[in-house]
């Protein structure tokens, strides 16, 4: 059967159905009264203006690619792992005890050990689920989202009662040892002769990111397990047929899943916050969700949609704060970008087939 270009499925369709959800948006700012072209150039500048605002889109965009990673590769095996929220969490737990548990000397030592940490927690959190689906037949979706709760729980517990510093109300860890401070983009770009806001939050960990995003590739497409995660995910039968294991795929699948959310806590807590917070992840891990469908399971596509949604937060809180239209507004676009890049995807895929498959039959 004759398909359209592959530039148009991976460019041209998203492109569309972000034109569309923009333009609702813009309509639903109208509605209440705001000048929609003034609420676009307000979140661009305050996103893409200077280097603080740079500094922050990127800060977010960080933590949307290894959550968006996370759910990118459990989509490959066929699976919904919709608790990435709770995955991270309990990687910023490894992320707390490694840095907390050693006075450090220097962010070289303390990195390497921490990612161990936070992808070690966050896979051993994905494990659980991975293993009732694999043996039990428990579906992925509920366990995964039970498990957010019970993460959130046991942080709770931790951050009130185990992990507090003595003396402080708040319900958080004491700061991270001076050799644990990862570099921030002024600190990387500074020896370069290159000014970067020393305020904004990005750090290190977005080149870890991008690591990740190489290393999911050749994983995919490069490997035999990559291979074997990709065949269970076309075909649970085909794959039994070829002698693949259900239960090793979806075992590992979430493993690594579990570990690319949890490495989330190197930027957030060992690069932002320097100390384990609650609610630390502020709802990263269900974004992930929105950012693995748009970027169609690929690490390029992922890094842009991340790219798009760290946009999207950085600025809403621009709008909430010049133009003083409600942050809730971004929740908004958030979901006519899913809407339309998820479950309106056909609406838009099948008329554009239609007419490219007119233009072929044209020029034939």
């Amino acid at each position: 059967m004759d398909k359209m270009p592959k530039w148009a499925d991976v460019l041209l369709i998203p492109f569309i159905n972000l034109l569309l959800a923009f333009i609702l948006s813009g309509l639903v700012i109208l509605a209440i009264g705001k000048d929609p072209l003034v609420a676009i150039k307000t979140m661009v500048e305050g996103s893409f203006g200077s280097t603080n605002a740079w500094g922050y889109t990127l800060y977010y965009a960080t933590n949307y690619i290894f959550t968006g990673l996370a759910v990118a590769i459990a989509f490959h095996a066929r699976m919904f792992n919709i608790g990435g929220e709770g995955q991270a969490a309990i990687g910023g737990l490894g992320v707390a005890l490694v840095c907390l548990a050693v006075d450090w000397p220097h962010w070289t030592l303390a990195l390497p050990a921490a990612t161990i940490g936070a992808a070690i927690f966050g896979a051993g959190w994905a494990l659980i689920p991975a293993y009732l689906q694999a043996r039990r037949g428990s579906h992925i979706v509920i366990t995964t989202i039970m498990f957010n709760f019970i993460s959130a729980a046991l942080m709770g517990y931790l951050l009130v009662n185990a992990l507090k510093e003595p003396g402080n109300m708040a319900a958080e860890t004491r700061d991270f040892p001076a050799g644990a401070h990862l570099p921030s983009f002024h600190e990387m770009l500074a020896p370069f002769g290159i000014e970067f806001s020393k305020h904004a939050p990005a750090n290190i960990s977005f080149l870890l990111a991008l690591l990740c995003c190489f290393l999911f590739w050749v994983l995919i497409w490069r490997t035999r397990l990559g291979f074997a995660i990709r065949s269970f995910g076309h075909s649970e039968t085909a794959a039994r047929y070829a002698g693949i294991s259900p239960t090793k795929i979806i075992m590992i699948s979430m493993m690594i899943s579990g570990a690319l959310a949890g490495l989330m806590a190197i930027n957030n807590v060992m690069g932002e916050s320097e100390r384990l917070i609650l609610n630390s992840v502020e709802g990263a891990g269900f974004i992930g969700i929105a950012v693995a469908l748009m970027g169609r399971s690929h690490p390029v596509g992922v890094f842009l949609a991340a790219l798009l949604f760290g946009f999207l937060t950085q600025g809403g809180a621009e709008l909430q704060l010049w133009e003083n239209i409600p942050r809730e507004l971004v929740v908004v676009i958030q979901a006519l970008v899913i809407l339309f890049t998820g479950a309106l995807d056909n609406m838009v895929r099948a008329p554009v087939e239609r007419l490219f498959l007119k233009f072929k039959k044209r020029v034939a």
